[in-house]
């Protein structure tokens, strides 16, 4: 295992490095540059020059990169153009905001697609297999922020037993926290709940043709424990690695979720941030945001070694 971790660890250098080019140069690439948000309307052709020397842009651009990177792993990623905030501060900031989020949105992923999953798994051809396989169909094709909207519609404004947008903090109230936040969470869990079911359905299935498993049940072992000790663990490499897919999917959905229910979030900050065209908040949102998306597959990576000893072995 600390094998794997440390090989892991080390692809993900030379990776950063990759994607922060990228989103350095990317950025870059905008029309009219980050001089011309600084320079404002109707800027000068002396004003541009000035900006443009104050920011380094004059600089040869592998420097402009060089100079940008090392001050990002020191932890200086900048300050905003728009207000002079610290591009960490604000992120630190909406970050709490955006993890809540995506962990119950996770959690309810989890709970509804490994119970659809299974109870489709168990019972193949049966009604509660074609009911699982029809709600699964359904949630992949609905749009999340139209559920958002519609679940908004039914429960804060016509039964008022929700609130419609908002965020209250964990530490002022657990159970507002909970329930400004349930609402969006169901609405970007619909299609993560589709993914889990049907790919716990497709892997339960399979290991439930095993010889272990039928030899298991020929022994006469019990259908819960030959489920949660043979079978859960043989099938869950595919439903990880869909999981983490997933999560990875959720980051980037929570741009408009946050958006539509007024979370103080870091999606809110990154939709702000790309139409008032603040490029250094940009910048250290895509990379904080890359990194995470790194962590969370190494964590799926990892957690292989233990579904699966052959692969721990190599």
């Amino acid at each position: 295992m600390l094998r794997l971790l440390g090989t892991r660890l080390l692809t993900m250098v030379p990776l950063l490095l990759v994607v922060s080019f990228l989103i350095y140069g990317l950025i870059a690439l905008v029309p009219g540059g980050p001089e011309t948000a600084l320079a404002g309307s109707n800027p000068t052709p002396e004003k541009l020059a000035m900006v443009r020397e104050q920011l380094g842009l004059n600089e040869p651009f592998l420097v402009q990169y060089w100079n940008w990177f090392t001050a990002a792993v020191q932890g200086d990623l900048g300050n905003s153009f728009v207000n002079g905030q610290s591009v960490w501060s604000a992120i630190a900031g909406g970050f709490p905001v955006t993890l809540s989020l995506v962990a119950l949105t996770l959690l309810i992923a989890a709970v509804l697609g490994l119970g659809l999953g299974l109870a489709a798994a168990l019972r193949p051809g049966s009604w509660i297999d074609r009911t699982a396989t029809i709600i699964a169909s359904l949630f992949m094709s609905l749009p999340y922020f139209w559920v958002g909207m519609m679940l908004v519609l039914v429960f804060a404004i016509d039964l008022r037993i929700l609130p419609a947008i908002g965020y209250v903090s964990f530490a002022q109230s657990p159970t507002d926290w909970f329930l400004h936040l349930i609402t969006p969470a169901f609405a970007l869990a619909i299609v993560p709940v589709a993914v889990v079911a049907r790919q716990t359905r497709a892997a339960v299935t399979g290991v439930m043709t095993e010889d272990y498993v039928r030899t298991a049940e020929a022994k006469g072992l019990r259908p819960i424990r030959l489920v949660g000790k043979h079978v859960l663990k043989n099938a869950a490499v595919p439903v990880v690695t869909a999981f983490g897919v997933e999560a990875n999917r959720l980051i980037g959905a929570t741009v408009v979720m946050e958006q539509l229910f007024a979370l103080p979030g870091v999606g809110k900050l990154t939709y702000f941030s790309v139409f008032s065209r603040d490029f250094p908040m940009v910048q250290g949102i895509l990379l904080i945001t890359a990194i995470l998306i790194m962590f969370v597959n190494l964590a799926v990576d990892l957690s292989y070694g233990y579904f699966n000893p052959k692969i721990k072995a190599t």
